[in-house]
């Protein structure tokens, strides 16, 4: 099995610099908690992480399919509880395609492998919450 590894420091206030794959990110929280609003919070690069790792499958399986958009991106929506610890309960995947004559099919048959098949952040996340997804198409 492969192993990961981030590091996350401690920077002032509480602002956090992560380490990931070599690159930096400044995490930090909003300056009504303390922050100084330099990073996202830590909880929306969870659905960061999604739309990035489900896009990037679509978009390699739309290729493999000879399948060309003009432009393609993935919005990721999550509900939170209202009580501590506050987490996401649901999550929706809005993938939003453009381009012409885009064959449904196709697009539907990428969207729900990367789901099933290929998206190891969907896979944990669908462990403990509830995902839906739609498509759009922009002609």
């Amino acid at each position: 099995m492969a192993k990961q590894e981030v590091k996350v420091s401690w920077k002032d206030k509480m602002a956090f610099e992560a380490e990931v794959d070599g690159h930096k990110i400044m995490l930090d929280a909003a300056e009504t908690v303390g922050g100084e609003n330099r990073g996202p919070r830590p909880k929306p690069l969870m659905l960061t992480a999604l739309a990035g790792c489900t896009g990037m499958d679509v978009i390699s399986i739309l290729k493999k399919m000879r399948v060309e958009v003009e432009d393609f991106n993935v919005t990721v929506e999550g509900d939170l509880t209202d009580e501590h610890p506050k987490q996401y309960y649901k999550m929706n995947v809005i993938y939003t395609f453009k381009g012409k004559d885009l064959p449904l099919e196709k697009l539907k048959k990428a969207v729900s492998l990367s789901e099933e098949r290929y998206c190891g952040v969907s896979a944990l996340y669908r462990k403990a919450i509830e995902i839906t997804s739609e498509i759009k198409i922009i002609e």
